[in-house]
C-alpha cells in the first residue's frame, strides 16, 4: 500500500493547481480567441458597411444634381458637380459618358490604367453593383452605377474608396483586442493559480495531518486559519472531528481497560469456586448449591456490569438519545410516587415549575432513579430525601436535584466519586461503581451537566442541569396541553 503510494507520488510531476490553471488557461484562451475574432469581424463588417453607405450616398448626390439634365448637357453638369463637390479622403469619382468622355475627380485618372475600370466605363450596366479588388496595388472598394436619361443608360459612374486606412484600423483593433485578451488571460490564470495554490495548500495540510493521525499522532490539529471562508470552516470542522475521534478513542481505551480490570475479579471468583468444587471427590449438596449460588451471583454482577459499560460506550453515538417532549411536573410527580416505595424515608417533592423539556425520558428517568437509589443507600429511616426542580432565571436551564440528609460526600472526594468505578461507602446497588458515571453521560449527552455538592438538608445534593427546551422560533416551549 505504501509502496503503491510512493510510486504514485513518484509519477506525479505536475501539481493540481498547475493542471487546473493550465486547463483554465486553455479554456479562457479559446473563449478570448473567439471573442477577438468576432470583435474584429464585426468591426470590419461595420466599417465596410459605413464605406458602402458613403459610396451610395455619393451616387445619390450625383443623381440629384444631374436630374433633368439632357444627355447633351450631361458633360457640363458633371464637370460642375465634380468642381463643387468636396469628397472624403480616399474617395474618388469617375464618370464615363456615351460620347466617350471620361470625367473624374482629383486623383481619379489612375483608375483608367486598370482594364476592368475601362471596360466598366465603356459598357454601362443595367443595375448598381459593388466590388472589392486591388486597383493599382491598392485595396479598393468601388461602386458601379448606371447614369440614366429617361429609361436609357447614357453613361457609367464609378465611386471608389481606398481601404488602406480601414485595413490599418482593423489591424490596430485586432492588436488591441489581442492585447486586452492576453492581459485578461494572464490576470485570470494567475489569480486562479494563486487561489488554487492557497486552497490546495490547506487541503495538503489536512492530508498531512490525517496521515500523522493515521500513524498514531492524535494531537495534531490544523488550528485557526484566520479566515471565515470555506477553507477556514473546513479546517474548523476537521479539527472538531479530530477532537471527537480522539475523545472516542480515549473513552474506548479506558473502557477496555476498565472492563478487563473489573471483570477479572468476578471471573476469578467464579473459576475458583468451580475448581474447588471439581477437586472435591464427594461434594455435599449444600456445598454445591452454595458454590452455584456464588457463581450465579458473580455472573449476574458481570451481566449488570457489562450492560452498564455498554450503555456508557453508546453515550458517544449520535443516536444515543431518543428525544421527546416531557411535561416536567407530571414526570417528577410520577417519579416521586415510584421512589417513595423503595424505602422508609421522609420523602418530599418541592414545587415543580410548569415546563416542557425535550429529553430522552427513559434515560433521564433511569439516571434520576440511580441518584434516588444512592440517596436511599446513604440514609436511614430517620433521614429525609427531597426531589426538586428549578429553572434558572439567567439562562433558562432546568436543574433537577435529589437532596438527602445523610452523611454526604467529603469535599475532597467529590471528583473521585464521579469517576468510572469510583466508590464511597455504598456504591450503586450492583456494586459496579458506574452509576454516577452513567448519570454524567446522560446529562452531558443532553447538553447539560451533573454535579455533587452539599445539600441544604445536610447531606449530599446530586443535581442534573438540562438546557431549556426551545421551539423553532426560539421561544421556550409551553407545558403540554396549554
Amino acid at each position: 500500500m505504501n509502496r503503491a503510494g510512493a510510486r504514485r507520488r513518484g509519477r506525479r510531476r505536475i501539481g493540481s493547481a498547475t493542471r487546473l490553471a493550465a486547463f483554465l488557461a486553455l479554456l479562457l484562451a479559446a473563449i478570448l480567441s473567439i471573442t477577438a475574432y468576432e470583435t474584429e469581424r464585426t468591426f470590419s463588417n461595420q466599417s465596410l458597411d459605413s464605406v458602402t453607405r458613403g459610396l451610395v450616398s455619393e451616387v445619390g448626390s450625383y443623381e440629384r444634381a444631374a436630374r433633368g439634365t439632357s444627355s447633351s448637357n450631361l458633360g457640363s453638369a458633371t464637370v460642375t458637380y465634380l468642381q463643387s463637390r468636396v469628397l472624403p479622403q480616399g474617395e474618388t469619382v469617375m464618370v464615363g459618358l456615351e460620347s466617350g468622355a471620361r470625367l473624374g475627380s482629383s486623383g481619379s485618372q489612375s483608375l483608367l490604367q486598370d482594364p476592368v475600370i475601362r471596360t466598366l466605363l465603356a459598357n454601362p450596366q443595367s443595375a448598381t453593383s459593388s466590388h472589392r479588388s486591388t486597383l493599382n496595388g491598392v485595396d479598393t472598394l468601388y461602386l458601379v452605377a448606371p447614369i440614366r436619361a429617361g429609361n436609357a443608360a447614357v453613361g457609367t459612374m464609378i465611386v471608389t474608396s481606398n481601404l488602406s486606412q480601414l485595413s490599418t484600423d482593423q489591424n490596430r483593433v485586432l492588436v488591441l483586442v489581442i492585447g486586452e485578451a492576453l492581459v485578461a488571460l494572464v490576470g485570470a490564470v494567475a489569480g486562479a493559480y494563486l487561489l488554487l495554490r492557497r486552497l490546495l495548500r490547506e487541503i495538503g495540510r489536512i492530508t498531512t495531518t490525517a496521515a500523522s493521525i493515521e500513524v498514531g499522532d492524535l494531537d495534531r490539529r490544523l488550528g485557526d486559519q484566520g479566515t471565515d471562508d470555506e477553507v477556514g470552516q473546513l479546517a474548523e470542522t476537521f479539527d472538531s472531528m479530530l477532537d471527537r475521534l480522539q475523545t472516542a478513542m480515549v473513552v474506548q481505551r479506558r473502557l477496555l481497560s476498565d472492563v478487563s480490570h473489573q471483570l477479572r475479579t468476578p471471573l476469578t471468583v467464579a473459576r475458583g469456586h468451580l475448581e474447588v468444587l471439581a477437586l472435591q471427590p464427594t461434594a455435599d449438596i449444600l456445598e454445591v448449591r452454595e458454590s452455584v449460588h456464588i457463581v450465579v451471583d458473580e455472573l449476574d454482577h458481570m451481566r449488570a456490569l457489562v450492560e452498564r459499560l455498554l450503555l456508557l460506550g453508546r453515550a458517544l453515538e449520535p443516536d444515543f438519545l431518543q428525544v421527546e417532549r416531557l411535561d416536567l411536573r407530571t414526570f417528577l410527580s410520577d417519579l416521586f410516587d415510584s421512589a417513595r416505595v423503595l424505602a422508609d424515608r421522609h420523602w418530599s417533592l418541592a414545587p415543580v415549575p410548569d415546563l416542557v423539556l425535550e429529553v430522552d425520558v427513559a434515560k433521564l428517568r433511569g439516571a434520576l432513579l440511580n441518584l434516588i437509589d444512592n440517596a436511599v443507600g446513604a440514609t436511614t429511616t430517620s433521614d429525609a430525601i427531597e426531589i426538586s426542580a428549578i429553572q434558572k432565571s439567567d439562562d433558562g436551564t432546568v436543574v433537577i436535584a435529589v437532596d438527602d440528609s445523610g452523611p454526604g460526600v467529603p469535599p475532597g472526594q467529590l471528583d473521585s466519586v464521579l469517576e468510572r468505578f469510583g466508590r464511597l461507602g455504598s456504591a450503586d446497588r450492583d456494586g459496579s461503581g458506574l452509576g454516577l458515571a452513567i448519570v454524567t453521560a446522560v446529562a452531558e449527552t443532553h447538553g447539560g451537566s451533573f454535579e455533587l455538592s452539599t445539600s441544604h438538608l445536610g447531606g449530599c445534593r446530586a443535581a442534573i442541569t438540562l438546557p431549556a427546551a426551545r421551539d423553532s422560533t426560539g421561544e421556550a416551549l409551553a407545558p403540554v396541553g396549554i
